[in-house]
């Protein structure tokens, strides 16, 4: 029997996230949308250029961890902070979330990483990303007894930065097929792909990633065409299964031949992006590791991601859990 559904494997990372006009991107040499990755000089000018900001903790796969438990289900984290008042504002809340993490800091030097998250008024988040202690991950932190008790271990692409700890996660995929367990793995933007398409393309043709996140500019961008039904063919034979969201258009979950469109969910106003397809593979994992169809699957995802674009942060106010109920989806 499992202990876990989902395990996730990440950037423990807080948020620093304030509103801006475009105008401050561009003053600022900040890429719009994108994930880039600065030093602590940096660190330390963004933030003092700042406005009201509200920090909350983040990091792609502790998010997800966050959505999995939101949702009732069992989770669990793997992910590096500090021995510092941020490192202890992320064990807090992600405990808090009801998601077993037990990494344990290791001194204050590098800090706990932090992401400082512009927000522009189309909704639009521009992240600039600090890793600070997350760099220090490596296979001494994998705990082998949560990986084999996990039914499906999920990793994000950013984790291929710091090299570490890509050794962790190769260690992880090993104990979780030995153990009859799946292996999932989020595209994390295009940037990310851009630097490490060989290595991606390697871990799904080589069997080390079953389940591939992506949205349709990171799937475009790793077979480097613009051709959206030509890179859906190709993701799907080079894995076993893949959810491609799609935005407004909702997601397509592809598994060979199989093609499942799935609507968005229907909102008004979007307040905040940050966080979207982290809570879409929540919702989908949920439903995967509780054996739903799919449809169902995808139809959990975009709930999550609808219901979190609706609020500042990227984990969910609201409960997904009653969400899901009265969509009649658990």
């Amino acid at each position: 029997m499992s202990k876990f559904d989902v395990l996730t494997i990440g950037n423990a990372i807080v948020d620093i996230l304030s509103r801006c006009e475009d105008r401050f991107l561009d003053e600022n040499g900040i890429i719009k949308g994108a994930m880039n990755l600065i030093d602590a000089d940096r660190a330390e000018l963004l933030y003092s250029l700042m406005g009201p900001a509200h920090e909350a903790s983040g990091g792609s796969a502790g998010n997800t961890a966050a959505g999995v438990a939101n949702f009732g289900a069992r989770a669990a984290y793997f992910g590096k902070v500090a021995e510092d008042e941020l490192g202890k504002i992320f064990q807090h809340d992600i405990r808090a979330q009801g998601v077993h993490y037990q990494t344990l800091p290791d001194g204050t030097v590098p800090p706990t990483a932090r992401s400082m998250i512009f927000i522009t008024p189309d909704g639009e988040r521009s992240m600039n990303t600090y890793l600070g202690a997350c760099v220090d991950l490596g296979p001494e932190h994998v705990e082998p007894q949560i990986v084999a008790d996990s039914k499906v271990t999920y990793f994000e692409g950013y984790l291929w930065d710091p090299p570490r700890a890509k050794e962790a996660i190769r260690e992880c995929a090993r104990i979780a097929h030995e153990n009859g367990r799946e292996v999932s793995m989020t595209l994390s933007d295009s940037f990310c792909v851009d630097r490490y398409r060989d290595e991606f393309l390697d871990l799904m043709r080589s069997g080390t990633v079953d389940i591939v996140f992506a949205n349709k500019q990171e799937a475009l961008a790793l077979y480097q065409t613009d051709d959206f039904e030509a890179a859906l063919t190709q993701i799907a034979a080079d894995c076993k299964l893949a959810a491609v969201t799609l935005s407004e258009d909702g997601a397509v979950i592809v598994r060979g031949e199989e093609r499942i469109k799935v609507d968005a969910l229907k909102i008004d106003n979007v307040v905040d992006s940050t966080g979207a397809g982290d809570l879409f593979a929540s919702g989908f994992l949920v439903g995967y590791t509780a054996g739903k169809s799919l449809d169902v699957c995808g139809r959990l995802g975009c709930l999550a991601a609808g219901i979190v674009i609706q609020q500042i942060g990227p984990r969910p106010m609201a409960s997904l859990k009653a969400a899901g109920e009265a969509a009649g989806l658990i």
